[in-house]
């Protein structure tokens, strides 16, 4: 890319380069600063400087970023549910079964692999890589709503909003049993299970969690449908704050679920992310985005009407 120059103002303080660079060019992260650091292409005052240089007023500052390189993943056509897309981001409905991002024991079938096929051309590099930025997860058997930035930009603006806690989680889940009351929030620490090192538990030592629920729809005493609202995002939050509960989720084995035999047998672990509020990281507008229920979980919903 074309080199851009800064000159530090008078009165500034002594900086750090890279900090004062992520500054002066938001457009930029901090760590494509420090990537261009390391590649040799950031220059004080004519003289190539490392990030942990500081600076003064008066210097100027020269710099371009690495061009960036192609992912190592295969591009895969794999079909896409899209709900919104721009040139800076991307909203998919999930399915379930998909797998969101490629790791031990996955194949060529990630959300990741379909992304690099639909948005050949499209993507600018995030982290130095021309990848999708992933800034937040479903689980396998999770489906709907998935937001995925196609530059740095987007990616470091979404990152903030979903740490930040500045957006709205809605979820569907259908949970054996009828909770007693209509209505209630989870508010219990989520951490990693000290023997089972897959799964997670509520407990001392983990991280605040806040899962706020409503049920929507009671099937006799055997089964509900509730609206779960989430105030964090930590792993398989819903489905242990729902087990803690004690109406895991249909299907959700990992869970606590056990089959009743008074109730149809569900696909998978019956849990949809169905509403997304946020705002978009460039236009600043708001995003109310619904996704529909797929059709395993509208089966397993006319399967229940029935008892």
């Amino acid at each position: 890319m074309q080199a851009s120059s800064y000159t530090i103002p008078a009165g500034s303080r002594r900086e750090r380069a890279d900090k004062v660079l992520a500054q002066a060019f938001p457009e930029h992260s901090r760590a494509a600063i420090q990537r261009a650091m390391e590649a040799g292409l950031v220059k004080a005052d004519g003289k190539v400087i490392d990030q942990s240089q500081e600076v003064l007023p008066g210097q100027t500052l020269e710099f371009s970023l690495p061009e960036t390189v192609a992912a190592e993943l295969r591009a895969v056509d794999i079909p896409l549910n899209v709900i919104f897309e721009d040139k800076h981001l991307i909203v998919l409905n999930k399915a379930a079964g998909m797998v969101v991002h490629p790791g031990t024991g996955t194949g060529e079938d990630t959300m990741v692999h379909a992304l690099l096929a639909h948005c050949a051309g499209e993507l600018s590099g995030i982290g130095g890589v021309e990848r999708p930025g992933i800034v937040h997860r479903l689980d396998k058997d999770t489906s709907g709503l998935l937001v995925v930035a196609k530059n740095d930009t987007a990616h470091r603006a979404l990152a903030d909003q979903f740490a930040s806690r500045a957006l709205t989680k809605e979820y569907v889940a259908l949970v054996s049993g009828v909770p007693k009351t209509d209505s209630g929030s989870i508010d219990r620490s989520i951490a990693r299970h000290p023997v089972h090192r897959h799964r997670m538990t509520t407990g001392e030592g983990g991280r605040p969690s806040r899962t706020d629920w409503t049920v929507e729809k009671k099937f006799g005493s055997q089964a509900a449908l509730l609206r779960c609202r989430i105030h964090t995002g930590r792993t398989h939050q819903i489905r242990v704050h729902l087990k803690s509960l004690g109406h895991p989720i249909l299907g959700d084995a990992t869970y606590g679920w056990k089959q009743n035999p008074q109730l149809p047998t569900p696909p998978r672990v019956m849990l949809h992310a169905e509403h997304l509020v946020f705002t978009h990281p460039v236009s600043g507008k708001t995003m109310d985005l619904n996704a529909p229920l797929p059709s395993d979980f509208k089966k397993m919903l006319t399967a229940l009407r029935k008892l």
